[in-house]
């Protein structure tokens, strides 16, 4: 009896995604996963920081933050947001684009409890993107927290959890002479893939 195969779509960017990252994993001293995130508030005034890639699948692309953060309050009000990507030791760059979801809280819990005890406790500590007036009062937050938990378990807070980038283009670059760069272009449209090639 026969299986009937999957069809394998030729335009679906993952695979060449994938691949680009594990060779990242290997060539750069630090932070492969380290991603360039840029959004915007209800207004379209932009902002962009580096943030760390938690995981990549067909779903899309996932980070994790401090919800009161800027970023957090931007994607609440404005739920799109760009990637990049840039190895410089590869001369390479992969830029994202797409819509924002929020993780599931199973996904978060999930992450959370595999983060460093001490990461954990920042969660807890920092009350990411407010004023702070000096140095000492981090530390001071740090030691409450750590001493409230004690040796047991570190739950996650309420205000920390992941963001998904479900992706609606994806631009694969190579640096080549001359600046005559490489420039392929994966667009969704109606959930199927297209490609094209850009001019450099």
């Amino acid at each position: 009896m026969s299986q009937t195969s999957i069809p394998v779509d030729e335009n679906d960017p993952l695979p060449q995604f994938h691949a680009w990252m594990e060779d990242a994993a290997r060539h750069e001293p630090n932070d492969p996963n380290a991603m360039a995130l840029a959004t915007a508030d209800s207004a379209g005034h932009p902002s962009v920081r580096m943030v760390l890639l938690k995981g990549a699948d067909e779903r899309g692309f996932v980070f994790y933050t401090n919800l009161e953060s800027r970023k957090g309050h931007e994607l609440a009000e404005n739920p799109h947001a760009a990637l990049c990507f840039h190895w410089k030791s590869l001369r390479r760059q992969i830029r994202v684009e797409g819509g924002i979801e929020p993780v599931s809280d199973e996904e978060a819990d999930s992450y959370y409890a595999s983060r460093p005890r001490a990461s954990q406790i920042g969660a807890w500590a920092s009350r990411q993107s407010q004023i702070l007036s000096n140095r000492f009062e981090l530390e001071r937050r740090i030691a409450e927290f750590a001493a409230r938990f004690g040796l047991g378990t570190v739950p996650r807070p309420s205000h920390w959890s992941g963001f998904r980038l479900v992706p609606q283009r994806i631009e694969f670059w190579q640096d080549r002479q001359f600046r005559l760069h490489d420039r392929q272009v994966h667009i969704r449209e109606n959930g199927q893939w297209k490609t094209v090639s850009l001019f450099p």
